[in-house]
C-alpha cells in the first residue's frame, strides 16, 4: 500500500491516506481505524479528548504570532461506504482496501476506495503533525458513522469543540466552496409473509440485474443512472402477471445512500410457461439495455438455473410488494428553483432484504424542510396503501448557505490569490456534517471544500491525484490568513 502511494505529493497526506486504507473502517465498527488515529496522536504527544459516543477532538496550539487568530476545527468523518462487485472476494471487516495509482487517479482494486472522507481526515493528519504550517489555534474532529446516518455528528455535545470556524473536509469537488447541504430521512418498509409450498411440476430460476454504475445517491441522483431494484421489479411485475411467476427469495441494493446496483430474485412458474418466460427475459434486457445505453452500457438482465427453493413467497404479499416497489417514487423530485443545477428534492430506493420478513429501504433528501417531510410522506402512503409496516428515521436537518460569511470571503480571496480565478460557490444536495454541527454551535462560521471524488459510494470511487495537493495547499493558505478574533 505505501509502496503504491509513495511517490505522490504532498507526501505526509498520501502516507496517512495509504495507512488508513489498511484499516478496516465500515460505519459503525471503526474501531481498528480509530485505534491508528490515537496511535498518531500519541506520537505526537497530542492534546485529545473523546466524547461518550466516541467522537476524537484534537487541540493543537498557534504556532508562533498566530495565538490571536480566530480558533478553526478541521473536521472529517472515519467511517466508509462498503461497496463491492459481487464477484469480488473482499471483507470489509477485516481485509485492506487495495489501492492503485491509475494516470492521475487514485482507485481501488473492485472496491469503493474510501477517500470519502480519507482524504480529508489524511489532510487533517498532515497538518496536525506538520512543524512548519503557520496556522492559530487548531482543533480537529474525527467523527464516527457518518455514512448511516451522521450519527457522530447527532452526538456531539455543545461545549465539546472551542472553535469559531469549521473547515469541513468532506466535499468532492475541485474549485468549489459549499456554504450549503440538503437533509435527510430513511423509511423503512416492512411486508410480513407466509411461505407456501412450491406447486408441482414448477422450475426454478434466478434473475439477476448487474452492471451499472450505481453511485452516491445524493450527488449522482440527477444522472439518470439506473436503478437496479426498479428494473428488477418492473420484469418481476410483467412475468408475474403473464407467466405465474411466483418469487421465493428477492434482494438488492446494500447501503441507504448508494444508488443500487445489483439485484436478484430467485422465482418458480410453471413448466408450461418456461420457454415463454426465457425469451421474454431475454426481449426485456434488449429492451432495459436500449433505454439507458448512453448512462448504463454495462447493463444486464441476465436468468440462470437455479435450486428449487423449500417455499415461496404467498401470493398476496407477492402483490402488494411488487405492486409497491413499483408504485414507489424513485430519484429527482424537484430542482432548485434559486440554485441552477441543484437538486432541491429527491428520494433512493435503496435496499431490499428477505429474511423472515422482507424489508425495504429507502431515503429521502432536501434543502427544503417541508418538502423533505412531503416526500417522506408520499413515500409512506405508498407502502401504507399495501398494508406494510413503516417506520421512519430520526433523520438530520440541512444547512442553510450564509452568502455573508466571513470565512466563504476569505476562501474565495485566498484561491483567486492562488489560482487566479474565482471559485465555484455551490449547496450540495447531500447530507453534510454541517447541518447537524450547526445547529448544536450556531455561531460557528463554516465551510466544506476538497479535491475531485467522482464515483463515491460505488466500486468506481477514484480521487483526483492532481486535485489533492491543490485542495491541500489551499487549506494551508487559509490557516496562515485566518483573521483574528
Amino acid at each position: 500500500m505505501a509502496n503504491a502511494l509513495s511517490n505522490l505529493k504532498p507526501e505526509n497526506l498520501w502516507n496517512h491516506f495509504g495507512e488508513i486504507c489498511k484499516y478496516p473502517r465500515p460505519s459503525k465498527k471503526e474501531e481498528k481505524v480509530v485505534d491508528y488515529i490515537l496511535s498518531v496522536l500519541k506520537k505526537n504527544n497530542a492534546d485529545f479528548d473523546r466524547d461518550k459516543f466516541g467522537n476524537i477532538v484534537v487541540r493543537k496550539p498557534a504556532t508562533k504570532g498566530k495565538e490571536n487568530l480566530k480558533t478553526v476545527v478541521l473536521q472529517g468523518h472515519l467511517d466508509m461506504v462498503c461497496e463491492k462487485n459481487s464477484e469480488v472476494n473482499f471483507d470489509f471487516d477485516n481485509d485492506a482496501i487495495q489501492a492503485f495509482v491509475e494516470g492521475d487517479w487514485v482507485k481501488a482494486k473492485g472496491t469503493t476506495l474510501g477517500s470519502d472522507n480519507g482524504i480529508g481526515v489524511a489532510a487533517a493528519l498532515a497538518v496536525l503533525e506538520s512543524k512548519d504550517v503557520e496556522h492559530g489555534p487548531l482543533e480537529f474532529l474525527f467523527t464516527l458513522d457518518e455514512e448511516t446516518g451522521l450519527t457522530g455528528a447527532k452526538n456531539l455535545q455543545p461545549g465539546f469543540l472551542k472553535a469559531d470556524i469549521l473547515l469541513n473536509l468532506d466535499s468532492e469537488e475541485d474549485g468549489a466552496l459549499y456554504i450549503g447541504c440538503s437533509g435527510g430521512m430513511d423509511t423503512e418498509a416492512e411486508f410480513e409473509f407466509k411461505p407456501e409450498n412450491v406447486p408441482s411440476d414448477s422450475v426454478s430460476y434466478k434473475i439477476t440485474v448487474s452492471g451499472l454504475k450505481g453511485g452516491h445517491s445524493g450527488l449522482d441522483i440527477h444522472l439518470g443512472r439506473g436503478n437496479a431494484i426498479k428494473i428488477l421489479t418492473r420484469l418481476l411485475w410483467n412475468t408475474t402477471q403473464k407467466f405465474n411467476l411466483r418469487i421465493s427469495n428477492i434482494a438488492g441494493g446494500s447501503k441507504r445512500n448508494a444508488i443500487p446496483r445489483e439485484a436478484f430474485a430467485e422465482v418458480t412458474l410453471p413448466k408450461s410457461n418456461e420457454k415463454e418466460f426465457l425469451k421474454y427475459v431475454d426481449s426485456y434486457n434488449d429492451t432495459v439495455k436500449k433505454e439507458p445505453a448512453t448512462n448504463e452500457p454495462n447493463l444486464k438482465v441476465s436468468v440462470a438455473d437455479s435450486p428449487m427453493p423449500q417455499m415461496i413467497i404467498d401470493n398476496l404479499t407477492q402483490k402488494k410488494l411488487l405492486n409497491s416497489l413499483y408504485a414507489v417514487p424513485h430519484g429527482v423530485i424537484t430542482m432548485s428553483p434559486d440554485i441552477p443545477g441543484l437538486v432541491e428534492t429527491s428520494t433512493n430506493l435503496a435496499t431490499i432484504t428477505m429474511k423472515d420478513s422482507i424489508i425495504v429501504g429507502t431515503s429521502q433528501r432536501s434543502s427544503v424542510e417541508s418538502e423533505k417531510l412531503d416526500i417522506v410522506n408520499m413515500v409512506h402512503s405508498v407502502f401504507e396503501l399495501t398494508q406494510a409496516k413503516v417506520k421512519h428515521g430520526d433523520g438530520y436537518p440541512g444547512w442553510k448557505p450564509n452568502v455573508n460569511s466571513e470565512i466563504l470571503s476569505l476562501m474565495k480571496s485566498v484561491y483567486k490569490s492562488m489560482y487566479g480565478s474565482e471559485p465555484e460557490v455551490k449547496a450540495i444536495h447531500a447530507g453534510l456534517e454541517c447541518g447537524i454541527i450547526n445547529e448544536k454551535y450556531p455561531t460557528m462560521d463554516m465551510i466544506s471544500f476538497g479535491p475531485t471524488i467522482i464515483g463515491a459510494h460505488s466500486p468506481d470511487e477514484r480521487v483526483r491525484i492532481s486535485t489533492v495537493e491543490k485542495f491541500y495547499n489551499l487549506l494551508l493558505n487559509v490557516l496562515k490568513n485566518i483573521p483574528s478574533k
